[in-house]
């Protein structure tokens, strides 16, 4: 899918990759992007850099009544969304098993839950008019982070959810992509790797070519694999 023209929803829009890729889509010439974040002011500030097209809206993915708002809202004044975006903005802390339900609870409906309701609203209108699903995770959802039990357990969720829609919605000229980097610490190299992605209709996003490595040599020996990182990590 090419960007120009089109209606897109970006949640976490305030955060790092969230603002590249705002400003990444205006760019290509979106008619019309939603920056949508619970920093509602972090958002406006986004939207005013970003140009005339792109328009603030606060939004907390945690609650699906506040998906169902961002998305009908944003079909009111601009039509049809064509890319919706699926960006947590929001990162887990390191920890294991200790770490509280609360954390669990916050980062599941995040990352996993928030993108379902979106799903659940978005697939039958985008059956209709066709329309693609971005779905930002990271390298640990495909291999794992050692330091960080939860954010290992959503991303390997998101990841999953993404591939069963891209499985069972592309018959319905549905798209859906998972971006899938390394590190957070370059969001234009992201977003510069999304748009590529989106043109080629990509399943896996991988702006960073050693989660391919890594992917490679899992998938070839698991243990060999777990075995090296666990050197890496010290836990050996």
């Amino acid at each position: 899918m090419r960007i120009s023209g089109k209606h897109i929803v970006v949640t976490g829009a305030a955060s790092p990759l969230g603002a590249a890729l705002v400003h990444r889509f205006a760019r290509e010439g979106a008619r019309a992007v939603v920056a949508a974040d619970f920093d509602l002011a972090g958002a406006r500030a986004v939207a005013a850099a970003a140009g005339p097209v792109v328009t603030a809206h606060r939004f907390d993915a945690g609650h699906e009544s506040e998906v169902l708002a961002l998305i009908n809202g944003a079909v009111r004044r601009n039509g049809d969304i064509d890319v919706y975006c699926a960006n947590p903005g929001l990162a887990g802390p390191p920890g294991g098993a200790e770490v509280g339900d609360d954390i669990w609870d916050t980062l599941w409906r995040a990352h996993v839950l928030s993108p379902v309701w979106a799903a659940r609203e978005l697939v039958p209108r985008m059956r209709l008019t066709g329309g693609y699903l971005v779905l930002a995770a990271s390298a640990a959802g495909l291999l794992t982070q050692p330091s960080a039990l939860v954010h290992t357990v959503v991303q390997h969720a998101a990841v999953a959810l993404a591939e069963w829609l891209n499985l069972n919605h592309a018959k319905d000229n549905l798209h859906v992509s998972c971006v899938c980097p390394a590190s957070p610490a370059d969001p234009g190299l992201i977003a510069e790797a999304v748009v590529a992605g989106m043109a080629d209709e990509r399943l896996l996003i991988l702006p960073h070519p050693e989660v391919q490595d890594h992917l490679m040599r899992r998938a070839s020996d698991h243990e060999t694999w777990l075995n090296h990182i666990r050197d890496l990590v010290g836990t050996a």
